[in-house]
C-alpha cells in the first residue's frame, strides 16, 4: 500500500520561501509524482510534476519560482517555493500515479500573510 505524507507547511510573509516534503512509503512504482494545491472555494490545481523517466513541468504561475525534486530512491519528493504570494495560500497535496494506481497525501497547509 502506497502512502504519501507531506510536511513543511506553515505561515510565511509575502515574498517568503518554504520547502515542502513528501515521504513515500510502500511500493510506489510511480510514473509521475506531483504537487497540487487547493485554495478555499477553488478547484485543486496542478503546481508541478516530476516524471520518473526524467523531466519536470510547472504551472505557468509558478515557473521560475518553484522547484520540484526527488531523491534518487524516489522516497522523498520536495517542492521548493520562493517569492510566495498571498493568493498562493492553500492546502498543498502530494500525488503519485503509477503501476499501483493514484495516491494522494493528506495535504499540508501553506498560509501566506502579513
Amino acid at each position: 500500500q502506497v502512502q504519501l505524507m507531506e510536511s513543511g507547511g506553515g505561515s510565511v510573509e509575502p515574498g517568503g520561501s518554504l520547502t515542502l516534503s513528501c515521504a513515500v512509503s510502500g511500493s510506489n512504482s510511480a510514473l509521475v509524482m506531483a504537487w497540487y494545491r487547493q485554495a478555499p472555494g477553488k478547484r485543486r490545481e496542478l503546481v508541478a510534476s516530476s516524471w520518473t523517466s526524467g523531466g519536470e513541468d510547472y504551472a505557468d504561475s509558478v515557473r521560475g519560482r518553484f522547484t520540484i525534486s526527488r531523491d534518487s530512491n524516489a522516497e522523498m519528493i520536495y517542492l521548493q517555493m520562493t517569492n510566495l504570494a498571498v493568493a498562493e495560500s492553500a492546502v498543498y497535496y502530494c500525488y503519485s500515479d503509477g503501476a499501483n494506481g493514484i495516491h494522494w497525501g493528506q495535504g499540508t497547509q501553506v498560509t501566506v500573510s502579513l
